[in-house]
């Protein structure tokens, strides 16, 4: 079996901490007995760039129980767990090519090896192992009966190259699905940012002036936690209605150049490129930090920032210092990289526990109605949706109503009024 990590020693340490997440995640249990026995992924191969960490591995048992054989590359040159990349190998069997830290070249290097092993399904964490694929022959990926998406950038990109008619097999976007963006947007960005933030400078965050820049689930998230901290929040929006949303949650709005001046510690959470440029940068105060929770390091505009720096140093691990002509200070986290796994453990597994259960659940409905599906982007299948919610709510031991005969009658009608 070939692969690719740090060191295979570090497995030991790895399979502790995948059995720490596997214990909080019982929906992904659940279907992994069910897949133990009906192997509904028997014969088929699914290359998985996902961010390496501890509910991937997870996942990717679940899968391997299922039949699949699974081949696994990073997301993220930082997001790699090294340990638990070397239980992968060791325990599970799995092809791993993932270490953290790599370059950029090693990067886009252990994507191709995925890919070498002609996959029948992907499963892409902000559509870069689908764009390499586009970027090749197509006979070279003929094979390819469909693929999954995790991420909102991803599905972006996706649904972009959809509308040109160029996407090659369907996708599932699983990240559009109400029990992924919901809760791991929200409630799993929310407080794997705020733990990345402070591993990596050890900051107070009560009474600091916060600058969230984008208002989707994974800015609610993110402002939710923080202001739950003792920050006062400061939102950057182009959208009106998000804006006006934020607004009456209390928060202030206003344009990046004005949340610049007054800013503590910025985040951008928006999928766009070049939210904070160099412009703001010469208005922010001595010390500000700045941090990304978006999925690529395109937020944060890092070489115009390099050229107005005089100097540059790592002062604590992540934490990069930029000294400005006017000798003011601007901390970079993580390299301008997702913090919330550069400089911490992302999501808890208790949430991924619904993203991940919609994985291997739409891997389970490709392999079954890929023939039936065009080369287009769907949603998650609601009943899909509504079954992982189910399991969840059983799994925390809480009971739900059910409508009686009457109310679905009612429900179904237009006669009855009042």
């Amino acid at each position: 079996m070939r692969y690719d990590i740090k060191d295979l020693k570090l497995a030991k340490k790895g399979a502790l901490r995948i059995e720490w997440a596997a214990k909080n995640m019982p929906v992904l249990k659940l279907i992994k007995d069910r897949f133990s026995k009906e192997k509904p992924l028997k014969g088929l191969k699914i290359a998985c760039c996902l961010h390496v960490t501890t509910e991937t591995a997870v996942l990717g048992d679940v899968l391997r129980s299922g039949g699949a054989e699974v081949y696994v590359c990073a997301s993220n040159p930082l997001s790699t767990q090294d340990d638990v990349a070397a239980s992968l190998v060791k325990d599970l069997k799995l092809g791993v090519f993932a270490i953290k830290g790599e370059d950029t070249k090693t990067y886009y290097s252990h994507m191709k090896s995925v890919l070498e092993v002609k996959p029948d399904i992907t499963m892409d964490d902000g559509a870069d192992l689908v764009s390499t694929i586009h970027q090749r022959p197509v006979s070279m990926h003929a094979n390819i009966i469909g693929g999954t998406e995790e991420t909102t950038t991803g599905v972006i990109r996706l649904r972009a190259l959809a509308s040109e008619g160029k996407l090659r097999y369907p996708i599932i976007a699983v990240n559009d699905a109400l029990t992924k963006h919901m809760f791991d947007n929200r409630y799993g960005t929310g407080q794997s940012t705020l733990d990345g933030i402070i591993r990596s400078t050890n900051k107070l965050i009560a009474g600091a002036n916060f600058v969230v820049c984008g208002y989707g689930w994974c800015g609610k998230g993110t402002a939710m936690r923080a202001k739950g901290m003792g920050a006062k929040i400061i939102v950057v929006e182009v959208d009106p209605l998000k804006a006006l949303e934020a607004t009456m949650e209390g928060f202030d709005v206003m344009p990046i150049k004005d949340a610049a001046k007054i800013g503590d510690i910025f985040v951008t959470v928006t999928g766009d490129i070049n939210v904070i440029r160099k412009e703001h940068f010469v208005l922010m105060k001595d010390g500000a930090i700045v941090a990304n929770s978006g999925h690529f390091n395109v937020e944060i505009d890092i070489p115009g920032l390099e050229k107005i720096s005089k100097s540059k140093r790592a002062t604590r691990d992540f934490v990069e210092e930029y000294t400005l002509g006017n000798g003011n200070r601007i901390y970079i986290l993580g390299e301008g990289r997702l913090i919330n796994l550069a400089a911490a453990e992302g999501h808890p597994a208790s949430v991924m526990d619904m993203s991940f259960a919609n994985q291997a659940l739409s891997a389970e409905y490709m392999s079954k109605n890929y023939d039936k599906l065009n080369n287009k982007v769907y949603t998650v299948p609601e009943d899909i949706d509504k079954k992982i919610a189910g399991l969840k709510l059983k799994s925390m031991g809480i009971s739900i109503d059910v409508l009686t005969a009457e109310q679905k009658k009612y429900l179904a009608s237009w006669e009855m009024g009042t």
